[in-house]
């Protein structure tokens, strides 16, 4: 158990865990929006075709079991995906380097160039000067 406990894992496996649950978001999101998309808007949506017939014989789902269906795998898939986006934000590789693309490129700051103008400026104002508010 001290040995797991010690174990250092490598930067690939980050990868394949990463690759592995971002492929299962992807498909719980092709899921939801199937699910979002058949449940009944104002005008019945496909739950009530379901029960009206399109499976004779009595073997389909009432209109209301439909919907119920359709409203707990939202749920569950709305859970799943709202877990599965923390489980992957805990599963990024974190030993990368800290400094961001540009840092890292070596881009220096310029310096400020002397023009031989000193500060404040040395050009006359254009805009006039107020007069004295001393009265005189």
């Amino acid at each position: 158990i001290e040995y797991l406990c010690h174990a250092k894992i490598n930067f690939t496996s980050f990868i394949m865990l990463y690759t592995i649950i971002l492929t299962v978001i992807l498909i719980v999101c092709v899921l939801l929006t199937i699910v979002i998309l058949l449940q009944p808007g104002q005008g019945g949506g496909i739950g009530g075709g379901i029960a009206g017939g399109a499976l004779s014989g009595g073997a389909g789902l009432g209109a209301r079991r439909t919907a119920d269906l359709l409203s707990k795998s939202t749920t569950v898939l709305g859970s799943a995906l709202f877990v599965l986006c923390i489980v992957a934000n805990f599963a990024i590789y974190r030993n990368a380097p800290t400094n961001s693309a540009v840092q890292q490129s070596g881009t220096t700051t310029e310096q400020p160039v002397d023009n031989g103008l000193s500060n404040p400026s040395q050009t006359p104002s254009a805009v006039p000067e107020l007069p004295d508010s001393s009265g005189n």
